[in-house]
């Protein structure tokens, strides 16, 4: 009986670890400072990661219009020139994944 609890304890604790750790996207995210701008769910200053997720789902050039804008920068739309962002194409792609999985 105390190794099924201490195997439920254990199992409870890596769902719950498993959670802390971000992957790529939500790394560059991070470090980028996006949340300056953009949140999850509501408008700043940017738009919000679930209205650019709406906005694009079911077109199909839509990460590959999102990593271009995010690549090179400059002008999006009718808001203030976007920074470029300083990484590694995958690591972009993988922020752009997670920009479009938002809701």
């Amino acid at each position: 009986m105390k190794t099924l609890h201490t195997l439920v304890a254990a199992a409870a604790m890596l769902a719950v670890c498993g959670l802390a750790f971000a992957g790529p996207g939500e790394d560059l995210i991070a470090k980028e400072k996006c949340n300056k701008c953009h949140t999850e769910k509501t408008t700043k200053k940017g738009p919000s990661f679930a209205s650019l997720a709406e906005k694009y789902k079911g077109n199909a050039a839509a990460p590959d219009k999102l990593f271009n804008e995010l690549k090179n920068g400059g002008k999006i739309g009718d808001e203030e020139d976007h920074k470029k962002v300083a990484a590694s194409d995958a690591d972009i792609k993988a922020a752009v994944a997670v920009i479009l999985s938002s809701k």
